[in-house]
């Protein structure tokens, strides 16, 4: 009879089921009873028997593990029998034991193995092509974690040795083709989503390892977007999205600035509505995931913003009992610090594809821009500029967290460079709430209700510029924030748009960067493209100068700009002569100069006319609101000689920004390699 749980308990006590206990005189029949049962045993039932007693192995080993230890024995140079790979493929791959046993294996010694990698390799492709049972299934965990090994290890010749270790140099073109078409029809046509998913890591496994090698042309040749696109429409859930769109950014971009890459030109064509939906809801879903982590190392969360709302718009719904929200760790400086420059994790790797898709689809940069929130989630695009706050505020922390800022910050110019978008993003119709970062100081005045999206995005490159002030500058992050900024304010002033918004905030960023810039000029003037982001912020200002009525919401608004022009005019002034500005035809620093002179004349012209009894001057002492009426007075004496073109740009080249993105391309690479190891 077999116990359960408590009756094996009860039974190893002292004591228990007192009904079979034996008595000492039991005891006694008992061996008296086996003393005359062997005296009356005959004497051939005492011979040995011919079966030999296994001693039981000290530490259980599953069968799967022996067949793997039996593969790669170095002495084994005969391949091994159909029936060792059918049972190979029936047993459920153990994936921490064989990544151990090719870890265990240097490079060198794998080549010399080539023999059994290739056996695993072919016997492998072959269940993908004709599977048994869960043969398929098993072959592709296989395939996982064996590419994942190989591919990792640095070999002296790194395509022709894993080329040897794989297939062999001879047979490379079949196998490899074999290979790639049997994911290609498993992804598309395979018989559970389980199943094509794993397809889709395997795939991600090798175009990850592989990616400095010639391994993937093998994909480039064999067309693999359809019916990755066709998994991306069956699939359930927004996280099952992550990986092939992570994918498909990882293919569109291999030697792109080389040849003409065929990924590249399907997201060219691709029109499918409801696929590009589907892909969005998923990059606002890997987005408020990664904001996530930030928000774990430190809840930046204000006063004043409701549980429910909070709840809904950073996914993070864990209520402790009682009701009450779980109270989060809190940690020191230093190590908030280490941990935020470990993040973003690596799912970050959507982001590439992102960028893809948003440069070379319209449909996909529209449908990014307007596709509303579902019930009770955070609209996609409010999640992708919420991320990008989080990243730019930590952007100083790692080359790998830059690259991803310049990556988003990319993507918004673009969406932003179309003027139907733009017109969008400036529209009442385009309000959505969005949490942006608060995890250092200075904070920007809180917005806790739905707004017109570009004013979100004016708080994300504000923050941008306030918070990565280096005197190793990057110069790309701040051209492409101060870009961002003089592109939508562009597009207010051509089109007359007036919104409601700290514009005084925005102000007094550009001319503290001004001062930033002149105080550190021996370090930055010899940065290569200093002189464009000269150009844009000083364009910016004088724009707001000529033009300010067009955008600016009210008067005051206008006055308070020129009293902040007013105060910088020394620095104004050091800032033209130290960078030579006044010699270049595309700068109009001289707008602000000039706007600062006249009013400092004004101002002393009227300190002049109010002297003390003690014949003291009392300009100096004039307060603010003197001098905003000074400054009121002096718009009727005031001639703004503004340069033309101030609200011109020059459009998104792709080229110009060939070396990031390769460097990006590497770090998504490194991403999902360390993604699909996990």
């Amino acid at each position: 009879m077999r116990l359960g749980l408590l009756g094996r308990r009860l039974a190893s006590r002292p004591g228990a089921f007192p009904q079979n206990r034996q008595t000492p005189n039991d005891a006694s029949d008992d061996a008296s009873r086996g003393r005359k049962n062997r005296a009356s045993t005959p004497a051939f039932y005492m011979e040995q028997s011919p079966l030999t007693h296994q001693p039981r192995p000290e530490v259980f080993r599953r069968k799967i593990v022996q067949l793997y230890d039996a593969l790669f024995k170095d002495d084994e140079d005969t391949e091994k029998s159909e029936g060792f790979w059918r049972e190979f493929f029936l047993l459920k791959p153990d994936r921490p034991s064989l990544r151990r046993i090719l870890d265990d294996i240097g490079p060198d010694d794998l080549v010399h193995l080539d023999l059994q990698t290739r056996q695993l390799f072919s016997r492998a492709v072959v269940a993908l092509r004709n599977p048994h049972g869960v043969a398929d299934l098993h072959a592709l965990e296989t395939l996982s974690i064996f590419l994942i090994a190989v591919l990792s290890k640095k070999y002296t010749n790194p395509s022709s040795d894993i080329i040897e270790v794989l297939a062999g140099l001879d047979h490379v073109d079949t196998v490899f083709a074999e290979f790639v078409g049997a994911l290609d029809s498993i992804i598309r046509n395979g018989r559970s989503l389980e199943l094509r998913q794993k397809a889709i890591e395997v795939a991600l496994a090798v175009n990850s390892g592989a990616y400095q090698t010639s391994l993937l042309t093998y994909f480039i040749q064999r067309d693999l977007f359809p019916s990755v696109m066709k998994f991306i429409q069956d699939a359930d859930t927004p996280a099952r999205v992550v990986e092939p769109f992570t994918l498909i950014g990882l293919l569109a971009n291999y030697n792109k600035f080389e040849f003409q890459n065929p990924y590249q030109m399907r997201l060219n064509d691709f029109v499918n509505e409801a696929a590009i939906q589907k892909i969005i809801r998923s990059v606002g879903y890997s987005c408020q995931a990664l904001r996530g982590q930030y928000v774990a190392v430190q809840d930046d969360l204000p006063e004043g913003w409701t549980l429910s709302s909070t709840l809904n718009m950073i996914g993070l719904g864990v209520i402790a009992p009682g009701g009450k929200p779980a109270p989060k760790p809190v940690f020191d400086a230093d190590t908030a610090k280490k941990m935020f420059s470990e993040l973003p994790k690596e799912e970050a790797a959507i982001l590439l594809a992102t960028y893809d898709f948003t440069h070379a689809n319209k449909l996909f940069c529209f449908n990014f821009v307007t596709l509303a929130a579902e019930k009770g989630e955070e609209q996609p695009f409010a999640g992708f500029i919420s991320l990008t706050s989080y990243l730019l505020q930590h952007a100083h922390l790692s080359q790998r967290t830059t690259l991803y800022c310049h990556l988003n910050l990319m993507v918004f110019r673009l969406l932003i460079e179309d003027p139907v978008l733009c017109k969008r993003m400036c529209s009442e119709d385009s309000k959505v709430a969005v949490r942006l970062c608060r995890q250092r100081s200075p904070h920007l005045p809180l917005v806790q209700h739905e707004r017109v999206v570009a004013t979100a995005v004016l708080d994300t490159m504000i923050d941008a510029i306030n918070h990565n002030l280096r005197r190793r500058l990057d110069v790309g992050l701040y051209t492409l924030c101060v870009g961002i900024l003089l592109r939508i304010i562009s597009y207010m002033s051509r089109s007359r748009t007036r919104l409601q918004y700290h514009w005084a905030d925005l102000f007094r960023s550009l001319l503290s960067l001004i001062r930033f810039l002149t105080t550190y000029a021996a370090d930055l003037q010899d940065l290569s493209h200093i002189d464009t982001l000269l150009d844009h912020v000083v364009n910016l200002l004088a724009m707001g100068l000529s033009s300010g009525e067009a955008f600016l919401p009210t008067p005051a608004a206008y006055d308070d700009l020129f009293y902040k022009v007013v105060e910088m005019g020394e620095v104004l002034v050091k800032f033209r002569d130290t960078y030579k500005l006044a010699n270049r035809p595309s700068n109009s620093i001289d707008t602000l100069v000039n706007v600062s002179t006249h009013y400092k004349e004004m101002l002393a012209d009227r300190g002049a006319g109010g002297k003390t009894a003690a014949g003291r001057r009392s300009g100096s002492q004039l307060t603010s609101l003197q001098v905003a009426e000074v400054i009121k007075q002096g718009y009727e004496t005031l001639s703004i000689q503004a340069k033309e073109g101030l609200d011109s740009w020059e459009k998104y080249r792709e080229a110009d920004e060939r070396t990031l993105l390769k460097k990006m391309a590497r770090a998504a690479v490194g991403d999902v390699k360390v993604l699909v190891a996990e």
